[in-house]
């Protein structure tokens, strides 16, 4: 079984990244690259995030084969170094007590597997994510357009790094005392990247140790998140005619340039270009309006120049998918709202019988007929679920206040003051690697699940969003890639030290799992790790405060950002907005819903009027081709007099030919 578990997480851990970015991305008109590159970040760090607990796992192990073979009256003095020597060579006392658990990973597998992932992830969010960014983003119209204005966009970027790392380099050779190796540098780098990452965790840590248990809890009162969905439906409305009415000037430029330039110009292709990316309906329009034939020299109009139209070209990429983006969100915000108000009116029902306002049309399926069962979704929705979101939010809050006072006292050995240090020391002895196991995972994937959630949740206005349904754009996809291999390597070392598994911090001689070997010893720069490493992360604190009263949403709100409060009067203005817009909703989709109900009936009652009309159609259209036929004919026939006609000679009416015949003559006169 060694690496058996190794390789199970790496599989699954694929599948979760691939279930993420076809949920948030989209497979089927976005580019390759930018799918591959998001889903190479994600899963590098995930990865990371769940392989780490069998690092701590097996060097628990070989630390506590150590102890036992060295406190063991059979030892036999020889010094083991690695942990399959160790269970060949160690006493049958420790042999009988500590047991291979069946996730041990073989010595050598792990520094190897850390040293591929953390460079890997590293390369890409500070140099192919930056340059993939620009180049997705980019209205190039061909691939070496898009990569010119990529590296122009990164030149000061990646300028940046070439200073620092110069300037660090000459320092070097100033002061030959220093001396660094390639290995002091290589730790100097990773610190410093480190530390950047520990900066942004801890705000957004503290964001989320107190955001997610509330949201739990407030999802749990139906009436307060029915008045917040009328709220966003007011907002999103508004941001959904600000986006119509953007697409709509952006469509105009581009009717005025695609009139101007017409299909013999040189620049026609790039604006075929631009017509494939606008909506099929102004595609329609705008090639009903197009005149082939009319010349592009002429001296009285002014074209314009390609710059202008890659600029263009990113507008409308831009106005498009953000017009989609919120018309998808405003469906499902409706249908949100529904739901909320259906279960509000099912509340106080005596049948115990969940009744939708909009049944759907689909046939329900074998799961929604014996085992959801309405009476099933009744008790689900009006009872069970808001109890079990309170007992989630109570959990979560316990959960919350553990690493808060963890991240405050992890730095105290003597006694050790944190609980996840003393929950694993006490596995240990006892030599429960699957509880060490466990309780690793669950620490750090709440860990990651509040920081992740909050780069899910922030939204820097259009500049950076991740939106369901398949609405994000590539560039806050390779935005949110690069966040996350920030973000991940400082959140493994903060665990590392809420656990005393860090050395540096917790300045314990034990042995440092593999994760920590790559890191390299923060002991060359002790400024940071006895100081910044142990003291920043106590301003957790005050953010978790500063978030439990809301300080953020109420300076947003002085600012001019309309935000949810309970005490605001434009709060008030916007739920009522949003409810009578939620209202206007419901009446035409009520209208749709009753005339297809009309049809239906008239269908069933007077049969398939489809088929009478197309019988008819037939009828008309043989009776068409009857008088056609003797519209043929007759027309031949007329054909036929007029040829006669044309072939006969022609008559001279002068009266000396009169007079050749005396009885015509005299006739005549």
């Amino acid at each position: 079984m060694s690496g058996a578990a190794l390789g199970i997480e790496i599989v699954v851990v694929f599948f979760l990244a691939l279930f993420l970015l076809h949920r948030y991305g989209d497979f089927k008109k976005q580019q390759r690259m930018v799918l591959f590159g998001t889903l190479l970040a994600w899963y590098l760090c995930f990865l990371i995030v769940f392989i780490l607990p069998l690092d701590v796992s097996t060097v628990s192990m070989t630390h506590s084969i150590k102890l036992r073979s060295l406190q063991s009256p059979q030892r036999s003095g020889i010094l083991v170094h690695a942990v399959s020597e160790l269970l060949i060579v160690f006493p049958l006392s420790v042999r009988t007590l500590c047991h291979k658990p069946w996730s041990y990973i073989p010595d050598g597998i792990m520094p190897v597997f850390w040293r591929v992932v953390y460079w890997t992830s590293q390369c890409l969010t500070w140099l192919l994510l930056p340059f993939m960014q620009s180049y997705a983003r980019s209205g190039g119209f061909s691939i070496t357009g898009k990569i010119k204005t990529a590296l122009i966009e990164n030149a000061i970027y990646y300028g940046t790094y070439l200073l620092i790392f110069g300037s660090l380099l000459i320092y070097v050779a100033v002061h030959p005392e220093l001396r660094l190796s390639w290995y002091e540098l290589q730790t100097i780098g990773i610190t410093a990247a480190n530390t950047w990452g520990l900066f942004l965790l801890v705000l957004l840590l503290g964001y989320g140790l107190v955001e997610i248990p509330r949201s739990y809890w407030n999802s749990s009162r139906h009436g307060h998140l029915l008045v917040k969905t009328y709220f966003k439906a007011s907002k999103l409305m508004t941001e959904k005619a600000d986006a119509e009415e953007n697409l709509e000037d952006v469509m105009e430029e581009v009717r005025k340039v695609s009139e101007s330039i017409k299909y013999n110009h040189p620049l026609r292709k790039y604006i075929d270009t631009i017509l494939r990316k606008c909506p099929l309906d102004y595609q329609e329009k705008m090639g009903r309006n197009m005149d082939d034939y009319e010349d592009f020299d002429d001296k009285q109009n002014t074209y314009p120049t390609e710059k202008s139209l890659v600029k263009l070209h990113k507008q409308v990429i831009y106005a498009v998918q953000r017009h989609n983006r919120t018309r998808v969100q405003w469906q499902i915000l409706l249908q949100q709202a529904i739901h909320l108000e259906d279960v509000a009116k099912n509340e106080t029902s005596s049948t115990h019988q969940f009744v939708h306002s909009f049944p759907s049309s689909e046939p329900a399926g074998w799961f929604s007929r014996y085992i959801y069962t309405p009476t099933v979704e009744w008790y689900w929705e009006c009872f069970l679920k808001r109890w079990f979101y309170r007992l989630l939010s109570i959990v979560l809050t316990l959960f919350s206040v553990v690493v808060v006072w963890s991240e405050c006292t992890f730095f105290s050995t003597r006694p050790v003051l944190s609980l996840f240090a003393i929950f694993i020391q006490l596995a240990e002895r006892d030599y429960n690697y699957l509880y060490i196991e466990m309780a690793c995972f669950i620490t750090i994937f709440f860990l990651c699940t509040c920081v992740y959630s909050t780069v899910f949740r922030i939204r820097v206005f259009n500049y950076y969003y991740l939106a369901s349904h398949h609405q994000t754009d590539a560039y806050s996809l390779q935005f949110s890639g690069m966040l996350f291999c920030r973000l991940t390597p400082p959140l493994c070392l903060n665990f590392l030290g809420l656990i005393h598994m860090d050395s540096a911090i917790s300045h314990q001689e034990k042995l440092q799992t593999a994760y920590t070997s790559i890191m390299g010893s923060m002991r060359v720069l002790s400024f940071i790790a006895n100081g910044f490493y142990i003291y920043y992360p106590m301003l957790i604190v005050i953010l978790c405060i500063a978030t439990y009263f809301s300080l953020g949403t109420r300076c947003l709100n002085l600012l001019g950002f309309q935000q949810f409060m309970d005490d605001s009067e434009m709060t008030s203005d916007l739920i009522d907005e949003g409810k009578e817009l939620i209202r206007r909703e419901k009446r035409k989709r009520q209208r749709i819903e009753d005339g297809e109900n009309r049809r239906r009936e008239w269908k069933e009652r007077y049969g398939n009027p489809r088929e009478d009309y197309a019988a008819r159609n037939r009828s008309s259209h043989e009776m068409k081709e009857t008088s056609y036929s003797d519209t043929v004919s007759s027309s031949n026939t007329e054909r036929d007099r007029i040829e006669l006609l044309q072939d006969a000679e022609p008559l001279d009416f002068n009266a000396e030919a009169l007079t050749d015949d005396p009885l015509d003559a005299e006739s005549g006169r």
